[in-house]
């Protein structure tokens, strides 16, 4: 047999395995254990079930096209073919195809990027815009030859005609995701005031177009408020969750969209009366009063208003000249009374009872005692009639 290499011998198990037909397409359940994502976009994991374990490797070309995103313990299905890396000597899967194991594969897709976009923020109630109460244009994103455009167009007819911009787009298949993106920026371009996005009703593979985040993202970063119309009542899809409003049917997003002019008809209506009954009755109150100070204001009542205020004012200055008179008066009585009070403590009254005030000369300072004068000052005697100057000769203290 001869002697081997290490890689003779690893090269050799790898043609023997690969070329067995029962290993080449091979499908193993499993639970996916020490999952690592390489920034390559090749992923490496180990298979696992209660009393074994194999690896694999799913290079990026098959990860592309896959619809969830593989996790750690997860159950899955996995399909490819058997292989081994020579380098270590290992066998493994060379993996083409992984479904989850025990539920849909598009279900766990769906439930993986809603779970992803509402931990963003993209469902958050506070980012919700209000739709247009009366938008003069409505911009469409759905198929141009779909029942959903059929259905909003006759809604809009009937309910309240307003100009519909259409933007074509492919609402199934593996193009209809980037299609529908393409449509609502254009759209956000044009000048609309409201975006319907959705379709008719359809399995969940149908509806898949409106699970995708590339679309999701989109009427998330939308300008213009966008309403979700996605298949029927019970159909729940990414894009409901992030619009700014979700209605069951194409239909009743053309309802949510528009008023009823039946509705605001009888609305204007009503008001026209509201406001026609309350004009009525401001003229009427205005000509009441108007009446009434008409009334007051004749010829005969100015007249008559002139007498009575004449007569007031003659009174009130008979009783101004009274008050006055009074004032004065009093006035005259208070002021004689302070003039005696003044008088009798005037220093002249006791001038005119023969004394005199003796004040020295030098020092213009009154003379109080014996004490404040010395031989040979000079006084001055202030006397009723005038002052007389003298000199002191002699002074001589009482006893």
């Amino acid at each position: 047999m001869g002697i081997y290499t290490v890689s003779q011998l690893n090269d050799h198990i790898k043609q023997l395995l690969c070329q067995d037909p029962m290993l080449n397409q091979v499908w193993v359940r499993g639970e996916i254990s020490n999952l690592t994502k390489h920034s390559s976009g090749h992923y490496y994991f180990t298979l696992k079930d209660k009393g074994s374990q194999i690896s694999c490797v799913s290079f990026r070309s098959t990860n592309r096209s896959l619809r969830f995103e593989p996790e750690s313990s997860m159950k899955v299905l996995i399909f490819g073919s058997l292989d081994v890396y020579t380098v270590r000597g290992q066998y493994q899967v060379h993996v083409l195809d992984i479904r989850p194991d025990g539920i849909g594969e598009l279900y766990k897709a769906y439930e993986q990027l809603r779970t992803k976009l509402e931990a963003e923020g993209l469902f958050d109630r506070s980012r919700k815009r209000p739709i247009p109460r009366y938008p003069q244009r409505i911009g469409v994103a759905t198929s141009p030859t779909g029942a959903a455009i059929h259905d909003i167009l006759n809604v809009l007819r009937r309910r309240y005609p307003v100009d519909v911009l259409l933007a074509p787009a492919i609402v199934q298949g593996e193009m209809s995701a980037p299609s529908i993106v393409k449509a609502i920026e254009d759209l956000n371009r044009a000048n609309v005031d409201v975006i319907i996005v959705g379709r008719g009703g359809g399995s969940l593979e149908d509806l898949w177009s409106f699970n995708e985040e590339i679309v999701a993202r989109a009427i998330f970063e939308s300008r213009v408020p966008v309403i979700s119309a996605v298949g029927h009542e019970t159909d729940y899809t990414i894009a409901d969750f992030t619009a700014d409003m979700r209605a069951p049917t194409p239909s009743a997003a053309a309802e949510m969209a528009v008023p009823d002019s039946l509705e605001l008809k009888r609305h204007i209506s009503s008001l026209s009366v509201r406001m026609e009954t309350a004009a009525i009755r401001h003229v009427f109150g205005l000509s009441e009063r108007l009446e009434y100070l008409s009334g007051r204001i004749g010829p005969e009542k100015l007249t008559d208003f002139l007498r009575q205020n004449y007569q007031r004012v003659d009174e009130l200055n008979v009783r101004l000249e009274r008050h006055a008179g009074r004032i004065m008066e009093s006035g005259r009585s208070s002021l004689s009374g302070l003039a005696g009070r003044l008088n009798a403590i005037s220093p002249l009254s006791t001038l005119e009872r023969g004394y005199c005030i003796a004040i020295l000369a030098d020092g213009n300072r009154l003379v109080r005692s014996v004490d404040d004068v010395d031989t040979g000052d000079c006084l001055s005697l202030m006397v009723k009639d005038g002052t007389i100057r003298c000199n002191v000769d002699d002074v001589t203290k009482g006893a």
